[in-house]
């Protein structure tokens, strides 16, 4: 099947089964408290639903517009900005005639129950699963590294031994480290067998981000050779049968070697050097928006194209701390993330639907699966938390004004912060998702 609908079908089920779960979490507690809940919709219906059936007070249905879901609460702001039920006296069963603090578990349901989830499938998959990991040793050419990251000692080959005075058990950990957590002191294994203590600033990451050299390390080094042109290289007459020297003067052995040669060197061409027929050729190949040369490798060592990957099995109980651990660390670092968003440059990367089907694989696994999935659940108990009035945030935010100066914010108040926020939201969809068209359509 085309990976196109694979990854569609694997959002749609995801978020379908987050959406209603999410909801799910506003619609127990608000039964709980005896509040009468209008409607229980996954997607939207505006206008008209695709199905929907009425069980007790309840509608229960499926809306057209695949944007969220939603429980109607009967005597609450909401995005429905039901006027003329909220102009009439209070009811008992209402949502604003209950005290502040169970308005505010009725509020907080819906994040809880992401969460719950996220650390759930998580606790489940490594249950199941176990957890792979590479070890120093395992990494037989080390790890290639960005320009910036040699000014601060590391070197081409480096494996990595502690961070932060700690042993690290999976190499592969370190690129995403050194983006997402404070990491100042890294011990280091050089080519040479020879160790040392490396410094990195509180910034690394964020100097690494805007010169467009994240993660700063390059991924596990492999010996390879050129196997294929096209793009640029095919244009200047490279051949594919041509043995590739080096990249602006930066001798090319590792795959590593040629992200390292246009890092350190950012013109919008590439001095490329090949020998064919014992002679030494130099070629100017000019670079396109993706910054590529087009030049494709093939590896010389077969018996190495990726480090081996361990298994470490746990029980049960194990999982559990395990499992939970992996999800508050996947919670803090998409908080961190977001100082990236708030620059110029990370806001031309946020992304919408289009950016969150790319999580999933091109063919359906169900391991896959469950890891997006509890991902995006860690993800929507984050962005719905956020104090943005038409979020729950935004409703979190009031309760807890409410209680704290013992002061409720008038419903006139409410309605209009509700339609600020409505239209925020509105606008930061369109722009995210205008951002994945723009990038399909550039290929960017």
């Amino acid at each position: 099947m085309d990976p196109f609908f694979v990854k569609g079908a694997q959002l749609f089920l995801s978020l379908s089964i987050l959406i209603v779960l999410h909801e799910f979490g506003h619609f127990i507690p608000a039964r709980l408290f005896k509040i009468r809940v209008e409607k229980f919709f996954l997607f939207f219906d505006v206008k008209f639903a695709l199905f929907k059936k009425k069980i007790g007070e309840t509608v229960y249905g499926i809306g057209w517009l695949p944007l969220g879901g939603y429980v109607k609460i009967s005597g609450m702001i909401d995005e429905s900005m039901d006027k003329e039920a909220m102009a009439q006296e209070p009811k008992p069963w209402e949502f604003r005639s209950k005290p502040a603090w169970q308005r505010l578990i009725v509020m907080i349901g819906g994040v809880t129950v992401n969460i719950i989830l996220g650390f759930f499938i998580y606790i489940m998959i490594i249950a199941n699963y176990g957890e792979e990991y590479t070890t120093a040793d395992d990494l037989k050419y080390g790890f290639g590294f960005s320009p910036i990251m040699e000014t601060y000692g590391f070197e081409q080959g480096d494996k990595i031994l502690e961070v932060n005075g700690e042993a690290l058990l999976d190499q592969m950990d370190f690129p995403h480290m050194v983006m997402m957590r404070d990491v100042s002191q890294v011990k280091v294994e050089h080519a040479d067998g020879s160790t040392e203590v490396l410094s990195l600033p509180e910034d690394i990451g964020m100097k690494l981000f805007k010169s467009g050299e994240m993660p700063g390390v390059n991924a596990p080094r492999t010996p390879v050779k050129l196997d294929s042109v096209f793009s640029g290289a095919e244009k200047v007459g490279i051949l594919g049968t041509d043995e590739l020297i080096s990249i602006n003067d930066v001798p090319i052995e590792f795959k590593t070697d040629a992200t390292y040669a246009l890092q350190k060197n950012r013109d919008s061409i590439a001095t490329v050097t090949v020998m064919r027929d014992g002679v030494a050729r130099q070629f100017e190949v000019p670079l396109g928006d993706d910054k590529m040369v087009g030049v494709g490798f093939d590896f010389e060592d077969k018996d190495y194209v990726m480090p081996k990957r361990n298994k470490r099995e746990y029980g049960i109980a194990e999982s559990i701390g395990r499992g939970i651990n992996y999800g508050v660390d996947q919670l803090v670092d998409y908080a961190v993330q977001f100082k990236y968003v708030f620059t110029s440059k990370g806001a031309s990367q946020v992304g919408g639907f289009g950016a969150i089907a790319g999580l999933f694989p091109d063919q359906w696994d169900w391991l896959s699966f469950w890891q997006t999935t509890a991902f995006i659940s860690i993800i929507l108990a984050f962005m719905n938390i956020l104090p943005i009035p038409a979020l729950d945030g935004g409703h979190v935010m009031f309760l807890l004004y409410e209680m704290i100066t013992g002061r409720k914010p008038s419903d006139k108040f409410l309605e209009y912060a509700q339609m600020i926020g409505f239209f925020l939201l509105i606008a930061l969809v369109l722009y995210a998702n205008g951002n994945d068209l723009y990038r399909w359509i550039t290929g960017g």
